[in-house]
């Protein structure tokens, strides 16, 4: 399993070790544009002293042609550092939503995971912020180099100003540093909200159709709006968090700035400077509010990616729901319960019908691995399955749930995602689940299955079930949404390609019931009765549940 940096700075340090040529590239070239920046008021004070004050045409040409290069310098080192920063930012953001797709889609599962929705915003918003620590550190070397080679212009005019500059610009900067820990826990505050508010806001609008049913739109209406209220509260004072830290930026940058001039306009009413050294330190000063600027800005990513790094590490470093195991040995596919005295013999079709429907989500949600099962609950062919490995046991155990996802591709990747079975299977799979109707596998099939309706989603869900042919697979009410001909048909199908494989129909279908080897009544989470769908016809919430 891969080892995840635990905190948020080791993420953001390990962000940026796993990207040096990129950071490399980026770093020098911005330190050169910034260079060169601060080189600007030099090259002009130059040329005010040794071509405009002596009338030297030749001393003009000449340094209009050096400004000349340094500004061609100057937007050339910008563009292909700039380009860097914006290939590594991307580049790692991307490599974090790869790692966190992965332990989302770990079946070892995750322990207290987020909801859906915040998990998306983890893996888009947070993500991203992370991975700008690759710009924040750039830019922290770029201003420094600017800074220094300000500070080294300024010495060499006067050494009270270059040692000025040398100590202010640093205490100005820790004293906006002060503010960091502050605004990192805003952000944080901020992000967590607004992560929740998006995924309370994906689980309404995927369950609209319950809430309108139920009649809870109220309900929902008002939870999303207190939510909502939540995060717009932590998003303002989010913003007047980075706005009082911009604003201390620029108030301290400025009042750098005044005293810098002001310290040279008296050197210069002295005699101590000329017009060309003024006019340098002058627009030096000017200058430095970039730099310093630069290492505001930086400094807010730096708390933004920190926060956000965070909650990255939150997800990745989660405990596993289910905990590593070994592999099971290959067995005929024998299922038990032995507490609630379920037994599926290997190759049986059995059927279960659940009067209270509690009861079939929490055994297809035991067989699916939803929740880890406990010592000696669940058995794969006499192997307790809580000491065997999940994946493995989900590459024996196929559990197909009543809500199909279908993925946005053709019919023939809805079937077959892997793009491992031939014409003949795809075509075997789709009769068997009674959709010998869909004949043409390059159909285009809509995210989720949108272009296909209710019955041909379910079907395709099915066939998709049959095509991987596992040892065992259950089933969930898998002709809900079907006509009671197609479901005769899905009958027939399904028990004739299924034969001699272990199969588990949760299921009230009459049609699918009476062609399970015995079917069992589920009640309060033990076997009430069993028998065939003949013999249970008598029993009273076999009856309720079945043939009302």
């Amino acid at each position: 399993m891969q080892t995840h940096p635990r905190t948020a700075g080791a993420l953001l340090r390990r962000s940026l070790r796993r990207h040096p040529r990129r950071l490399g590239w980026a770093t020098v070239l911005l330190s050169v544009h910034q260079t060169c920046e601060a080189l600007v008021p030099v090259a002009i004070g130059v040329t005010v002293d040794r071509a405009v004050a002596t009338g030297s045409l030749p001393a003009l040409l000449a340094a209009l042609g050096s400004t000349a290069v340094l500004f061609v310098v100057l937007s050339q080192a910008y563009r292909y550092g700039a380009r860097h920063v914006v290939t590594g930012w991307f580049t790692e953001t991307h490599q974090l939503r790869v790692e966190l797709a992965a332990r989302v889609l770990d079946p070892h599962g995750l322990q207290g995971a987020p909801p859906t929705g915040e998990l998306l915003s983890i893996a888009t918003n947070d993500a991203e912020k992370a991975g700008r620590v690759i710009e924040a550190a750039s830019l922290v070397v770029a201003g420094t180099a600017a800074l220094t080679v300000s500070a080294v212009s300024l010495l060499t005019i006067s050494v009270p100003l270059g040692i000025g500059v040398l100590v202010g610009t640093p205490l100005l900067v820790g004293l906006l540093q002060l503010l960091s820990p502050w605004l990192t826990r805003r952000t944080a505050t901020q992000q967590a909200d607004v992560a929740r508010t998006s995924g309370l806001a994906t689980d309404l609008v995927r369950g609209a159709r319950v809430l309108r049913g139920i009649g809870a739109e109220d309900a929902a209406t008002a939870r999303y709006r207190r939510t909502s209220a939540t995060a717009l509260a932590s998003t303002l004072r989010s913003a007047r968090a980075i706005g009082t830290y911009q604003g201390a930026t620029v108030l301290g940058s400025g009042l750098f700035l005044v005293a810098v001039a002001g310290v040279a306009g008296g050197l210069a009413l002295d005699g101590q400077l000329s017009v060309g050294q003024l006019v340098t330190v002058v627009g030096l000063a000017q200058f430095l509010a970039e730099p310093v600027g630069l290492l505001g800005f930086a400094g807010q990513k730096v708390a933004e990616a920190r926060a956000s790094a965070a909650r990255v590490v939150g997800v990745l470093t989660a405990e596993p729901l289910h905990p590593a195991g070994r592999a099971p040995q290959p067995g005929p596919g024998g299922l038990a319960l032995p507490a609630a005295g379920f037994h599926v013999e290997p190759g049986a079709l059995v059927g279960v019908v659940a009067p209270d429907p509690a009861d079939a989500e929490a055994l297809v949600g035991l067989l699916a691995g939803r929740r880890p099962a406990a010592p000696g609950e669940l058995l794969l062919d006499g192997e307790d399955v809580a000491e065997l490995d999940p994946a493995a046991v989900r590459g024996r155990v196929l559990v197909e749930p009543h809500a199909v996802v279908l993925f946005e591709g053709t019919l023939r990747s809805a079937v077959d995602p892997a793009d491992a079975a031939g014409d003949d299977d795809l075509v075997e799979a789709l009769t068997a689940a009674g959709a010998a109707d869909l004949t043409d596998l390059a159909l285009p099939v809509a995210d989720r299955g949108r272009s296909l309706s209710g019955g041909q989603r379910q079907r395709v869900g099915l066939a998709r079930a049959l095509l991987r042919r596992p040892a065992v697979l259950v089933l969930h009410d898998p002709t809900t949404a079907v006509d009671a001909v197609t479901e005769e048909e899905i009958a027939g199908g399904l028990t004739g390609l299924r034969r001699g494989r272990t199969t588990v129909l949760v299921t009230s279908s009459p049609a699918l019931l009476g062609r399970c080897d015995r079917v069992v009544v589920l009640r309060d989470g033990v076997v009430e009765a069993e028998g065939t769908h003949g013999e249970l016809a008598d029993h009273t919430g076999y009856a309720a549940a079945v043939l009302r």
